[in-house]
């Protein structure tokens, strides 16, 4: 389940999307739902008592290889893209804006005996927020224990200070621990080769380099994913074989929301925005009634609110019908989808809001 939910305080508008029309032909993909633990230590000191009951059906040895991948670099550069082309199916938010991703999303791949999981991170950013600071901790600890580390750069352009930032925390991590430098969006570089040189220099110790599109390219992606499940050392799985992800799938419905959100409401405010599922009801099998879906999205000032409902409800019917579209391709079912905008008043300094909101600041 998704974290405790409270009683907030503040302005509610409500705009209800009730048309479902999105469902045929449509092929069913994996929704996310599962209760699995999401602390790495937790993982790591249960994983004894665990391992007989994740071994892959006809592996009754225990004979199994994993690890931790990181994906890290600054915003934008296409760290979530490259996480869902990996896993095949969308487990992360993607938008054209930076700071698309604000908590590290573990992504599951299982073949075989073998299963790598794939840790998204914010981007590397400076702020000064709490939440800001939630996000450089979710980085920080997402390389702390991991045995390789996928740096993603831009080769679009030359190294700047972010990427600089993000040199200095590679040379951090603990010994042993093997760094990818992966220059993405090759397709669309003018000096691609010279990008990534200077992105080597900056880190010289990386154990290979590479050029990807990790948007128009998914064979070089793939080739990237076996060669990471052909290098796993023996040990068992740490999730189930048939998830993909290990967020609640009531955080995933949230995610999918606030990047509707982002993408429609453009340069306004799509960076004080939050979305916060509050209520979820499923049908039978078999019951054709629609899936009650209910979400929040806070902003921080009143002005805010009339900005994402829009002119006559205009702006957050488009939000919930592109959310809704998208739920219901990867639910494979109808959903109804009612959204509420609240003011929650500096939200993004507020620890216990950013606890409610999944992010244990």
């Amino acid at each position: 389940m998704g974290p405790s939910l409270v009683a907030l305080e503040g302005e509610y508008g409500t705009v209800t999307d009730r048309d479902s029309d999105h469902l045929d032909g449509r092929v069913p993909q994996d929704d996310g739902q599962d209760d699995t633990p999401t602390s790495l230590d937790l993982l790591r000191s249960d994983v004894a008592a665990m391992q007989q009951a994740l071994l892959p059906e006809g592996n009754a040895s225990g004979d199994t290889r994993s690890g931790f991948v990181a994906i890290v670099g600054k915003p934008n550069v296409g760290k979530s893209t490259l996480l869902n082309t990996l896993l095949g199916v969308k487990v992360a938010p993607i938008t054209p804006k930076p700071q698309t991703t604000r908590q590290g999303i573990r992504g599951i791949y299982t073949v075989d005996d073998r299963q790598v999981v794939f840790v998204d991170t914010p981007g590397l950013h400076s702020g000064r927020s709490a939440l800001d600071s939630y996000m450089r901790r979710e980085i920080r600890d997402a390389v702390a224990d991991v045995d390789v580390v996928l740096w993603v750069v831009d080769l679009r352009r030359p190294p700047g200070s972010e990427d600089k930032e993000v040199a200095r925390m590679l040379r951090g991590l603990p010994e042993g621990t093997r760094v990818f430098l992966v220059g993405n969006k090759v397709d669309v570089a003018k000096y691609p080769d010279e990008a990534l040189q200077l992105y080597k220099d900056l880190y010289p110790a990386a154990e290979r380099v590479l050029s990807i599109s990790a948007l128009d390219d998914p064979k070089a992606v793939y080739a990237l994913r076996e060669d990471l499940l052909e290098d796993l050392s023996p040990a068992p799985f740490f999730f189930p074989a048939n998830i993909r992800s290990d967020q609640s799938r009531e955080h995933w419905a949230g995610e999918i929301i606030r990047e509707s959100a982002m993408i429609h409401l453009r340069q306004e405010l799509p960076y004080s925005i939050a979305v916060l599922v509050t209520s979820w009801k499923d049908v039978e099998k078999g019951d054709a009634s629609p899936i009650v879906i209910e979400a929040e999205i806070w902003v921080e000032r009143s002005n805010h609110r009339r900005i994402v409902i829009g002119s006559g409800g205009k702006m957050i019917r488009e939000i919930g019908r592109t959310a809704r579209k998208q739920l219901e391709i990867f639910l494979d079912h109808h959903i109804f989808l009612e959204l509420e905008v609240v003011v929650k008043s500096e939200w993004r300094e507020d620890i216990s809001a950013l606890r409610e909101l999944g992010y244990q600041a």
